[in-house]
């Protein structure tokens, strides 16, 4: 069993992803106004100099992405913020982006270029609320364990700028916009949050989110979530009829690269689900139970076998360590399948970044929970206080790629040899 095959699939799976490709195959009819390109996401940058690269006319315009995600661009302008809790650059950022959509005629084209991470990147308080409490909103979800669904569609209810308002604010001018999908399912409207695509959610299921999860958020939020105040844009709303949408990369079409990568090589791939959610330790034991079937019983699949899936699981924080959903997820397994030979693993996210540090994740096998010990680490204290990082990088398996430029979540390859 060669664990370095599964590097090679990560990065066919990424390049599938690509947005610079994607996007050239979705460009909007040039308007007989002025094209101006918005976006948010860790593939914004990415995303807007493959756009003014390949648009045949007049572009300006001002995208966010994540600190150290930039790239050189001509026309449209990239600026960096914080992420995943908000700063005041990104604040400041989604201050000028909607000012620059506002006063906009029909003959204006708007291109929104979105992507996991824009919830983030573009900060913009509903009235009555501060960026403080939007800074503290985003720390209570993320620590809660809530899925990145559920997470959107509050920040959708204490947003000035999320769930469509951002188109709002630029109609009568059209809106197309262009996604690369991090949500399962690929809702568009679920990506960033949906500035310029209306969430269809309530106020009264989001309610429901924050009580069922006890969440504590700021005095302001509270305030708001209780009364009718910043309604969201309906879908139907007439605002938005001439507007399109276009998811141009996602994981489903990344893992059918990552499958197809492993047959070249004759290795059978199973695709287990694109939209795998849930806490990632959690997750770990139902996949390595599924590996050890595998492995000792020839079912459901035969080996040799590779297991492919992607999603978005989640971390309930529980201790002060190091490390992402990703690595959590791999150390859960790691433990799992302690002692099983034949088996090997990586979990990484497809930006290049999982969680606290520079790696995308990590790879384990049968073997990595002893050599954690003989490290040094106990890899059950590791996991009970969310240091994944720690217990991989002492054992130098953490799987470092630097950002990739896209973003389509989770990635994980499980070879049963």
């Amino acid at each position: 069993m060669d664990r370095d095959l599964l590097p090679e699939l990560f990065h066919a799976a990424v390049d599938a992803a690509d947005p610079g490709r994607a996007i050239l195959a979705h460009l909007p009819d040039r308007p007989r106004g002025r094209t101006i390109v918005v976006g948010a996401g860790k593939a914004a940058a990415v995303m807007a100099r493959a756009f003014e690269a390949a648009w045949d006319g007049p572009v300006e315009g001002l995208v966010v992405t994540r600190y150290g995600h930039a790239v050189p661009t001509a026309r449209i302008e990239v600026v960096e913020a914080s992420h995943p809790v908000p700063d005041e650059a990104g604040y400041l950022a989604a201050r000028r982006m909607m000012a620059m959509v506002h006063g906009l005629s029909p003959d204006d084209l708007v291109v929104a270029l979105m992507s996991g991470g824009g919830s983030a990147l573009l900060p913009a308080p509903a009235s009555g609320l501060g960026f403080a409490d939007e800074q503290a909103v985003t720390r209570a979800l993320l620590a809660s364990g809530l899925s990145i669904t559920g997470m959107n569609l509050i920040r959708n209810e204490l947003s000035a700028i999320k769930g469509g308002r951002l188109a709002a604010l630029a109609a009568p001018a059209r809106v197309v916009t262009l996604v690369v999908s991090d949500v399962a399912g690929d809702d568009p409207a679920l990506v960033a949050s949906g500035p310029t695509v209306p969430i269809g959610g309530s106020r009264a299921e989001v309610r429901r989110l924050v009580a069922l999860h006890r969440l504590e958020l700021p005095p302001a939020a509270t305030a708001l979530l209780a009364s009718d105040a910043n309604p969201a844009p309906r879908p139907d709303d007439p605002r938005f009829a001439r507007n399109g949408v276009a998811v141009v990369a996602s994981a489903a079409l990344s893992l059918e690269a990552a499958a197809r990568a492993a047959a070249a090589r004759g290795l059978a791939a199973h695709i287990l689900s694109d939209a795998i959610e849930g806490e990632a330790r959690e997750v770990a034991l139902v996949l390595a139970a599924l590996a050890r079937e595998v492995a000792g019983r020839d079912r459901p699949f035969a080996k040799p076998a590779l297991l492919l899936s992607g999603g978005e699981t989640t971390v309930t924080l529980r201790g002060t360590g190091k490390g992402g959903r990703n690595a959590e997820f791999l150390l859960a397994f790691a433990l799992a399948i302690e002692g099983v030979p034949g088996i090997a693993a990586l979990a990484a996210d497809t930006d290049g970044i999982d969680g606290s540090e520079d790696n995308a994740g990590a790879v384990a096998d049968g073997t990595s929970a002893a050599r954690m010990r003989a490290a040094g680490i106990d890899p059950r204290a590791a996991l009970a206080g969310n240091d994944a990082w720690s217990a991989f990088h002492a054992v130098g398996d953490l799987f470092v790629t630097g950002p990739t430029g896209t973003n389509v979540n989770d990635f994980r390859a499980i070879l049963i040899g």
